[in-house]
């Protein structure tokens, strides 16, 4: 009889244990400076509202990122953790094909990191790169004029010769956000780390079986199995996509003409929806992806 009536009662009511589902995916932070990537401002909506179901055991994080800008990954993983101590539910963090840079660094929010056994994970350094054009501008007959106010405000012109004492502050400046991500993996990880710094922080991934050995992670395991393992055969998971809303739905309906404004629109935005995708493959091929 109990288990008859348990059907008329509507699933959210029901003592089963539920653990929103958050995808976080893609390059961090902006791609080229009109495309961005995942960033706080766009993530933040969604994972309150996961940490905010009714009756959640947990919190779960499907992560696919190879990183991207430091400062959006920290903030990710800043806001994480406070809603994981507000709400005071455990987060336990999926990574699929790459958790890697900024992606490890998001990851390091969960009190529990699970990885397949082909996932790629670290990459804890730091990079920035730029490309040098003097020999081509001198080669077709360009002059540079370059006016400035401020001794240093053309530092790494791609158009000037590389100057030596401008890598160098380049450099401090990357040993200090590299310091950085090393502490906040520390923290996040403690004792559960099984190497060296010299060698778990030189920037180098390894895939799963190695990250759990090394303490980048903590097993091998995907989200359904292990959730099913841990919370019940009928735990729901619910996944927390962003939310479209009725607002944006009604301005989004095309007046009169405006599909040919947003054809030209489209025409426009080609060159710029070339140089993101070829910025975003360029960061997965590093990990051969």
């Amino acid at each position: 009889m109990r288990a008859a009536l348990m059907k008329l009662v509507p699933a959210r009511w029901r003592r089963t244990a539920v653990v929103p589902v958050v995808r976080l995916s893609g390059v961090i932070g902006a791609v080229t400076p009109l495309r961005s990537g995942m960033t706080l401002a766009g993530v933040a909506k969604t994972l309150e509202r996961a940490f905010a179901v009714t009756n959640a055991k947990a919190v779960a994080l499907v992560i696919n990122s190879p990183g991207g800008s430091p400062v959006q990954s920290r903030q990710i993983y800043l806001r994480i953790r406070q809603l994981a101590q507000e709400k005071k539910l455990p987060v336990l963090v999926f990574v699929e094909d790459v958790a890697a840079s900024g992606g490890y660094m998001i990851a390091c929010a969960g009190d529990e990191i699970f990885c397949d056994p082909s996932s790629i994970l670290g990459s804890i350094g730091v990079i920035g790169g730029s490309f040098g054009f003097t020999d081509l501008i001198r080669k077709i007959g360009v002059e540079r004029r370059l006016y400035t106010s401020g001794e240093h405000k053309a530092t790494l012109d791609p158009f000037l010769p590389e100057n030596p004492d401008d890598v160098a502050r380049l450099k401090a400046i990357q040993h200090d956000i590299h310091a950085t991500f090393i502490a906040l993996v520390k923290q996040s990880r403690g004792a559960r780390l099984k190497g060296e710094d010299s060698y778990l922080f030189t920037g180098e991934y390894w895939a799963g079986e190695r990250s759990v050995a090394l303490g980048l992670a903590d097993a091998v395991g995907d989200l359904r199995a292990t959730l099913r393992a841990r919370f019940g055969e009928k735990v729901r998971t619910p996944v927390i996509a962003p939310s479209s809303g009725l607002l944006s739905g009604l301005l989004g309906r095309k007046s009169a003409g405006a599909g040919t404004l947003a054809s030209l629109d489209g025409i426009r935005g080609l060159p710029d929806d070339l140089i993101s995708a070829l910025e975003a493959r360029a960061i997965w091929a590093k990990f051969g992806l």
